[in-house]
């Protein structure tokens, strides 16, 4: 076994018990109570689904699951705007644990099942997206030999990454049982959207032949409309 993979072994290890101890905080504090289904319910939507492909792609694609677990970014106007989206991310998920404490709404429990299998949804076409591309990294980055995907969901749509991220993040405010939440989960797609145009400007620049494939896919999130 190389040094290497030893490293990813232990970063795969480190992230399958960080994950739910960090949930658990996220939701559990806020609530002040661990009578919360809602809470572990999405846990169980998010976490088993999670380490599973992980497992796998330890296995199968190790080089992709190490570009998965980089988390610093290396251009300027990402790192600025991924700390921009920090608060954003708490704020949703921190709301729904207060939200359960005081008891500000009432979601009806067959609305916070749809939105845990739109959640699941999010989840499978994200591992739909990675499986196409082997490049798919965290952070905004070119590669030696990198080239332009352009099957799959890339042949819908420039960034089915941040499809499956928003179906994630605007489905979790309900599928964690608030209303409340839902409102900083709307600036969601505004940070993408300014990531992704950063995000193509780079692309552009560095990775050969992304300009042309611009050309071909017309929408970037939503086809017929952006």
């Amino acid at each position: 076994m190389t040094k290497a993979s030893r490293e990813l072994k232990k970063k795969v290890a480190s992230r399958m018990i960080l994950a739910p101890v960090v949930l658990g905080l996220i939701f559990f504090l806020p609530a002040g109570t661990f009578r919360f289904w809602q809470a572990w319910v999405y846990m169980a939507v998010l976490i088993i689904p999670m380490l599973s492909v992980m497992l796998y792609f330890l296995k199968h694609d190790p080089e992709l699951l190490d570009r998965r677990l980089r988390v610093r970014e290396k251009e300027r106007p990402q790192k600025a705007i991924v700390a921009l989206s920090y608060p954003v991310f708490l704020v949703i998920f921190l709301l729904p644990g207060l939200d359960r404490r005081f008891g500000w709404s009432s979601v009806p429990a067959a609305l916070v099942a749809a939105a845990d299998l739109v959640v699941l949804a999010g989840y499978a076409l994200f591992v739909l997206v990675i499986r196409e591309n082997s490049y798919a990294s965290r952070i905004i980055e070119v590669e030696d030999k990198q080239r332009v995907i352009t099957t799959g969901p890339y042949a819908v749509v420039r960034h089915p990454m941040y499809v499956a991220n928003l179906l994630i993040y605007l489905s979790s405010p309900l599928a964690l049982g608030s209303f409340w939440a839902l409102i900083p989960a709307v600036f969601m797609p505004a940070v993408m959207v300014v990531r992704i145009l950063s995000e193509e400007k780079i692309l552009k620049e560095k990775l050969e032949g992304y300009e042309d494939y611009l050309g071909h896919v017309r929408y970037r999130l939503i086809p017929g409309v952006w």
